[in-house]
């Protein structure tokens, strides 16, 4: 100990003090980790002892003061070791090995697939790990999926979908992503639950929220998604009284659909005026004068204006802090976010069946919903706005 503190302070002198001095500290604490894993030390002979240490394997840890170099203990004979540091990267790691790993086995991986599978595992691993893996990881994203939600409010809930192949009885087919998000009463950002499904129906999207009030979630303002019909279905029967904010640049893609390429500048130009009013008369006035405007170059642009616009002017009513309207406006973030996951795990462009799409999807989601925790930047000011605490549900009784 004495050894490590000497070390610690002269390396804070140092340029870089501080990355050095953690690299210094988890290299001790992995040290006292592959002990308590292996039941003996450094030649250490002991009737606990589990396995041998098998050198060392460089990697790398990203965290908010640069990334880590780390060389983590190897060893044989036992369990393989894995530092606690690392236990929230593992999930996704472990679960795009697992999706390869199944591609690999069924005889459809690629060139891609098998290099990672050489990196993550040195070209070696058994269906029975394979197995093993899923299972642990199962456990782990069914105890999060089901974790309680009336501890606390939900004021404002995000949801979105995007579609994966999926291999479903030796047919590729593609399979809905239903993702669900939220803001609690603390103004923190949630992952609250996520879903694979054949399609964005209302059956679907009604079993996504049956199960979040069955969990509890409550005191849910206000809704923001795209307009798609399955999902206005279901938001209409699970959440009866809660406010709809239809997703701003969804609205505008299907506007710029409307027109042909050469008119689309003037169709943007035109609709951020219509939103850049004070208040939600102000950006109906003026969508009305766009109507008239664009009525006799595309009737379906006009049409559309009148009949969408109200729904994405939602967060523009009373009760809603001016503070918190951007992050109201769309489902941006969370699309945004979908993407970069996507990105991600491109490797599998064919998942070999459901449940490897969900296990790889919600690990990934733990991840971001766990980094969000620790990231006050994220939060929003819930003191503008009055939390409407979730009422106690009497049995039967739909909420």
């Amino acid at each position: 100990m004495h050894e490590l503190v000497g070390n610690l302070q002269n390396v804070f002198r140092e340029k870089d003090g501080l990355r050095i001095m953690v690299e210094e500290l988890l290299k001790h604490a992995m040290e006292y980790e592959v002990e308590d894993h292996l039941g003996a030390g450094y030649h250490e002979r002991s009737s606990d002892r589990r396995g041998h240490r098998n050198g060392f394997k460089p990697r790398r840890l990203k965290t908010r003061i640069g990334e880590l170099d780390l060389n983590v203990p190897q060893v044989r004979g036992c369990e393989p070791y894995h530092p606690s540091m690392f236990a929230k990267y593992q999930r996704s790691e472990r679960a795009l090995l697992v999706a390869c790993a199944e591609m690999y086995f069924q005889g459809v991986s690629t060139r891609n697939v098998q290099h990672v599978l050489e990196s993550m595992c040195d070209g070696e691993i058994s269906s029975m790990t394979v197995s093993r893996i899923a299972s642990e990881l199962d456990e782990k994203l069914d105890a999060f999926r089901r974790r309680r939600l009336d501890a606390m409010s939900y004021p404002y809930v995000q949801i979105d979908a995007r579609y994966e192949k999926v291999r479903v009885e030796g047919r590729v087919v593609s399979q809905a992503v239903l993702t669900v998000m939220g803001y609690n009463a603390l103004g923190m950002k949630e992952i609250l639950d996520w879903r694979v499904g054949d399609s964005e129906s209302e059956q679907t999207w009604g079993e996504v929220f049956r199960g979040l009030k069955d969990r509890g979630l409550g005191g849910v303002q206000l809704i923001v998604s795209d307009a798609h019909s399955g999902i206005r279905a279901a938001i209409k029967r699970h959440f009866q009284g809660v406010s709809w904010q239809r997703c701003r640049v969804h609205f505008k893609r299907e506007l710029m659909k409307k027109v042909s390429h050469k008119k689309q500048r003037d169709l943007m130009a035109d609709l951020k005026s219509v939103f850049a009013g004070e208040d939600e008369k102000e950006c109906l006035l003026r969508g009305e004068e766009m109507a008239v405007k664009w009525e006799p170059r595309s009737p379906k642009v006009a049409s559309m204006l009148r009949e969408g616009l109200p729904d994405c002017l939602t967060v523009l009513q009373p009760g809603i802090p001016a503070d918190h309207r951007i992050r109201l406006t769309s489902t941006n973030l969370l699309e945004n976010l979908m993407r970069r996951l996507k990105k991600r795990s491109a490797v599998v462009c064919v998942f070999p069946n459901q449940r490897s799409c969900d296990r790889l999807l919600g690990a990934q989601l733990i991840e971001v919903h766990e980094t969000w925790q620790t990231q006050s930047r994220n939060s929003i000011n819930m003191d503008l706005l009055k939390v409407h605490e979730p009422k106690p549900r009497r049995e039967g009784v739909e909420a």
